[in-house]
């Protein structure tokens, strides 16, 4: 699930737009923020010198154009936030990449940034509002919030992420942002047990308080009727919980005057999946409630006969067959590895061609104004002139020497034209790459489904039977997997 929100930033007063753009994104690139600077990537642009770039690229606009506004937007960020637990690091930095790539459509130069420090994994988005010809600007058109989001939701569901299905115009307290992990309170506990009571169909008034009782529940009939449990801090009474909960409309429903209708989970049932029982068995006897447990109980019979359904149409008869079976959950393992090496292989290529047809566009823009520096023999005022321009040059060359091979003495043109691939064929190459990224994409996660699914139904049939060797080693897997 990731929650988005675009943010228009100014010129502050008293600033020039250079040192702006360098405070913001100064704090995206935190390195306490983003692991050292390793969840950190860009297109058409140097994260080190961006705001260089940024503002060198608005200095081009107005020689271009001759528009300038003292109110002008210098720069647009995207927060995107994802569900704590959900997403590694960097997955959450390709997604950023990937929507930031789809939203802009290559027209702008943007940064990405990953930030860990906080419980929830989220990225800083930051393009240049200047687009990368220096002919127009980014707009933020009427309705670009929803555009945010609704891409920003397709990529998340593409990646096998949840998505927040009714947002709702107004904000949400953090607990309930946090969905399945969120902090119910202990009225939401007491509806809940009372709903499990219900349920069971007691006869009459004392049957039903009889089984709250059974659920840990301590009844004081006075005036009031009150509910006590060892976790809460004060009682509650009955005629403070919603119209449903209290003891009339409890006798209407027991008499048959009315029916219960059980207060609704506040986050969506997810797909049914195959689960471990180990994992299960672990949640057991912590202390929520005996109904908790109860349908835990129940969770873990559900698993135990989807296991042994799956040995029935498989027809499992010996060892022999598990050890079989194991062979082919190895394999689908693989060939999930080959796709996902094959993915970060093409992703990294793609990084790198930004790169360089970025800094290939900034050293055929500034070589000329470089090569006046080194004409006047390095003079200060020069450069003091020029210093956008130098800088930006001199990254260019410190990325060539990076990225490009050397020649056949071992070391780089000190001109870099003999070595410049052109501009056209690292498009072509960024296009073939991107295309076979999508398509094996689908692929990869369907291979790392059904692997899933397999180590599960491997590790509950091993339990069941009895059959450690083949236990452990799922187990250790598939805890893996689920982190």
């Amino acid at each position: 699930m990731a929650t988005t929100r675009i943010i228009p930033m100014h010129q502050n007063k008293g600033k020039t737009i250079r040192q702006c753009l360098s405070d913001r994104l100064d704090y995206g690139k935190n390195p306490d923020k983003t692991q050292e600077g390793q969840l950190i990537s860009s297109f058409a642009c140097d994260p080190q010198t961006a705001d260089a770039e940024f503002a060198l690229s608005k200095r081009e606009y107005f020689q271009l154009t001759g528009r300038r506004q003292d109110s002008d937007v210098i720069a647009y960020q995207v927060r995107q936030s994802f569900r704590p637990g959900e997403i590694m690091p960097e997955e959450a930095n390709r997604i950023g990449y990937e929507f930031a790539e789809r939203f802009l459509k290559g027209n702008h130069a943007f940064i990405v940034c990953t930030h860990v420090d906080k419980h929830h994994i989220h990225n800083h988005i930051y393009w240049n509002s200047t687009s990368l010809d220096c002919t127009r600007k980014f707009r933020n058109f009427w309705g670009s919030t929803l555009a945010v989001r609704k891409l920003s939701d397709l990529i998340c569901v593409q990646h096998r992420l949840s998505v927040i299905e009714s947002p709702k115009s107004h904000g949400m307290s953090y607990n309930r942002w946090q969905g399945d992990i969120e902090k119910l309170s202990n009225r939401d506990r007491l509806c809940l047990d009372m709903d499990a009571a219900l349920a069971r169909k007691p006869h009459d008034i004392e049957g039903f308080y009889s089984l709250m009782e059974q659920a840990g529940y301590t009844i004081i009939r006075g005036k009031n009727i009150t509910f006590c449990h060892p976790r809460q801090k004060r009682n509650i009474r009955m005629r403070s919980l919603p119209e449903e909960y209290r003891e009339d409309a409890i006798l209407e429903v027991l008499a048959g005057r009315r029916i219960h209708n059980p207060r609704k989970r506040r986050s969506p049932l997810a797909e049914q999946k195959a689960q471990l029982v180990s994992s299960l068995e672990a949640k057991q006897n912590q202390g929520r409630g005996h109904y908790y447990d109860l349908s835990i109980q129940n969770q873990i019979t559900k698993q135990q006969a989807k296991a042994l359904l799956y040995y029935q149409q498989h027809g499992f008869t010996s060892t022999d067959d598990f050890e079989a079976f194991a062979e082919s959950v190895d394999a689908i393992k693989q060939r999930r590895d080959a796709l996902s090496a094959q993915i970060t292989s093409a992703e990294k290529r793609l990084n790198e061609i930004a790169v360089l047809q970025k800094h290939i566009t900034n050293y055929l823009k500034t070589k000329d104004i470089y090569a006046g520096y080194r004409a006047s023999g390095y003079s200060k005022a020069y450069y003091e002139e020029h210093e956008d321009a130098i800088k930006l040059c001199k990254a260019s060359k410190r990325a060539f020497d990076e990225l490009l091979p050397s020649d056949t003495s071992g070391k780089t043109s000190g001109s870099h034209k003999k070595q410049l691939p052109s501009l056209k064929a690292l498009r072509a190459e960024y296009a073939e790459l991107l295309a076979m990224k999508k398509a094996a994409y689908p692929e990869y996660y369907r291979a790392k489904d059904e692997y899933r699914e397999l180590l599960t139904y491997q590790a509950n049939l091993a339990g069941l039977f009895g059959i450690e060797n083949v236990r452990s080693a799922p187990q250790r897997e598939r805890q893996q997997e689920e982190k």
